[in-house]
């Protein structure tokens, strides 16, 4: 089996290294870039699995990496973890906005990361197989001009394909397969990221708006719930 591909985005040489050792223990192929303009070049000319993204770096920010990547259709998919000493919620907030799949702050434990990192390429995993299964109609969720094609992991909007990131795709296919059911900000978060995953509530609303502003008048079918959470209007 091909080993899975890790780009790490560190400038600090030490936790670059120590990123580096534990991954390769755990049997990645693993990469490194100094500095944003290295990444978003390494990028544009692999194929990686997943991208380790540290946010403070020299130059280009790792937020602006992580929105460039986002923007460009061909790598728009590639799961991205952010692995940064900005810990406070707002941070987290603006991390996950930016398009973080997963969110990890410092100090960190080796596992933790390698246990996320795996996580999020099997969520990857189970998206390819069911595209490799063919389509059937248990693989769309249709609702007038917006379909969720679990098989193709796409979302279309009338005639134009919608991007979302792996985090946004996941919460509104869990909120559309059962429309009228509410699920509550912490039912969210375990169905979508693991039970592991500590994470605010208020990150889960940040999902939620992006995906609001990225379907427009169909966005409208997301209703918040007052004091318990979200729910998709049929």
């Amino acid at each position: 089996m091909t080993k899975k591909h890790i780009l790490i985005v560190e400038d600090d040489e030490d936790i670059q290294q120590l990123v580096s050792f534990n991954l390769i223990k755990a049997g990645f192929h693993v990469s490194c870039a100094d500095d944003g303009e290295d990444g978003l070049a390494q990028v544009a000319e692999n194929d990686f699995d997943c991208l380790i993204l540290d946010l403070m770096l020299p130059g280009i920010s790792g937020y602006e990496v992580c929105r460039t990547i986002r923007e460009n259709e061909e790598k728009s998919k590639l799961p991205i973890v952010m692995l940064t000493a900005k810990g406070e919620e707002n941070d987290i907030v603006t991390g996950l906005e930016s398009g973080g799949d997963d969110y990890i702050t410092k100090p960190f434990s080796p596992k933790v990361l390698v246990a996320r990192i795996k996580s999020v390429l099997r969520r990857g995993q189970r998206d390819d197989a069911l595209a490799g299964e063919g389509e059937s109609d248990e693989d769309i969720i249709s609702y007038d001009d917006l379909v969720i094609d679990l098989g193709r992991h796409e979302v279309r909007l009338g005639m134009g394909i919608i991007n979302l990131t792996v985090t946004e795709f996941n919460v509104l296919r869990l909120l559309a397969a059962r429309p009228g059911w509410v699920f509550s900000r912490q039912a969210i978060i375990d169905s979508v990221r693991g039970y592991d995953y500590s994470v605010t509530p208020r990150a889960i609303d940040v999902q939620v708006f992006g995906l609001r502003k990225k379907l427009g008048e169909a966005g409208k079918r997301i209703e918040t719930v007052r004091g318990i959470g979200y729910r998709f209007r049929n």
